[in-house]
């Protein structure tokens, strides 16, 4: 049997953790938070749930958000994720640097999309409703070497 690992994608939360989020990646093996945190509470909270990997949001400033990176590549279950906040910002061919998925945020609009083999996954604004937008946050499983993701929206 393959073994399956289960990653929580958010972003854009702005300071704010909503109790549906936190239920939502409940029995993720690994948190990723594409920034715009907003604030430290949040990644605590989400530690409470699995490990955090986050970086820095054009939104997140003081000292705290210097210790997050403009950029992440994590590894999981043998493949790797390259998270950043804005996907314009990508400065590499994810295809040719080996990467299974792209994980941004920025944009508040959830997507996952296959691009040149590459899994892209954008997992909304789980943070204050702005625009018409849904809040919504992602599960991204990696399982048998291939990563496949799901939108999931949250109740409010």
């Amino acid at each position: 049997m393959a073994l399956r690992l289960e990653v929580g994608v958010i972003s854009d939360t702005h300071g704010l953790l909503r109790p549906e989020a936190l239920a939502a990646l409940r029995g993720s093996d690994l948190i990723v938070h594409a920034g715009d945190v907003g604030a430290p509470e949040v990644l605590a909270g989400l530690r409470a749930v699995a490990p955090v990997t986050a970086v820095r949001g054009n939104n997140d400033r003081g000292a705290w958000a210097r210790a997050l990176g403009d950029s992440e590549a994590v590894e999981v279950a043998g493949r790797w994720l390259y998270v950043l906040h804005d996907v314009h910002e990508l400065d590499l061919d994810p295809a040719a640097a080996g990467f299974a998925a792209v994980i941004a945020g920025h944009s508040h609009r959830p997507l996952v999309e296959e691009r040149r083999g590459v899994l892209f996954v954008n997992p909304g604004s789980a943070g204050p409703r702005r625009f018409t937008l849904p809040a919504t946050v992602a599960r991204l499983s990696i399982s048998g070497g291939r990563a496949s993701a799901e939108i999931i929206e949250l109740a409010e």
